[in-house]
Parts: C-alpha cells; sequence; structure tokens
C-alpha cells in the first residue's frame, strides 16, 4: 500500500473512531465518559482499567476469530469496521482511564483557550 492510500486509511479510521465516541457520548446521562468502567469495576469489586479490560475482551476475541477465519467465511467489510473501531475505541477509553488515575493534569491558558499539559506521575 502506498504511503498516500495508508494515510487515506488511517486518516478515515480515526474519523469514525471519534465521530462514534462524541455519538455514545450523547447516549450518557453523566458527563463522565469513563462512567461505565468506574462503576463495572467497584460491582466487581476490580479497577475500572480491569473492567474495561474484561468489556474488551469480548471484542478482541471477535477480532481474532475473523483474523483466524477457522469457518473460511468472508466477512463485509463493513463488519470488518465495526469491529476495528470498537477495539480501537476500547484503546483510547483506556487510555483516557490510564491518564485520569495516573497523570496529574495542569490547565495551562494560552490566547485565552485552556490546554491540558499532561505531566509524568510523581512517585
Amino acid at each position: 500500500m502506498k504511503p498516500e492510500q495508508f494515510k487515506q486509511v488511517v486518516d478515515q479510521q480515526m474519523a469514525k473512531c471519534t465521530e462514534i465516541m462524541v455519538d455514545r457520548a450523547k447516549q450518557y446521562a453523566t458527563d463522565d465518559r469513563l462512567h461505565n468502567f468506574k462503576v463495572a469495576g467497584s460491582l466487581q469489586g476490580i479497577d475500572p482499567k480491569q473492567a474495561l479490560a474484561g468489556m474488551m475482551a469480548k471484542h478482541t476475541v471477535s477480532v481474532y476469530d475473523m483474523c483466524l477465519n477457522r469457518n473460511n467465511k468472508q466477512y463485509p467489510i463493513e463488519l470488518w469496521d465495526e469491529k476495528i473501531t470498537d477495539s480501537i475505541n476500547y484503546l483510547l477509553l483506556l487510555k483516557a482511564l490510564v491518564v485520569e488515575q495516573d497523570v496529574p493534569e495542569t490547565t495551562v491558558y494560552s490566547d485565552d483557550k485552556p490546554y491540558i499539559v499532561l505531566t509524568e506521575k510523581v512517585n
């Protein structure tokens, strides 16, 4: 695949991920996008990252099964898109959990706009 085509694939995928993450945000009753993982973790007595990992496992198995294709099935591109997008979005949500739990943040203002600066966790 040529670099231009690869960039187009990546750009389109990231746009799809963003679109879905924004659309799903509208479905939540709370402003905390990580609410489900925190509550699921609390209900199970585990960390929110562990709760996310459990939910993500189902998607990972599905992608793995499609890649192995033991039944020689032709999967439509729409199904590949759905599974790949879900997997990427779970990793983005995991990143948000890691940042929220493990990295302190500082707000810096420039040109009257806030910028969040993530700094390394101090042990």
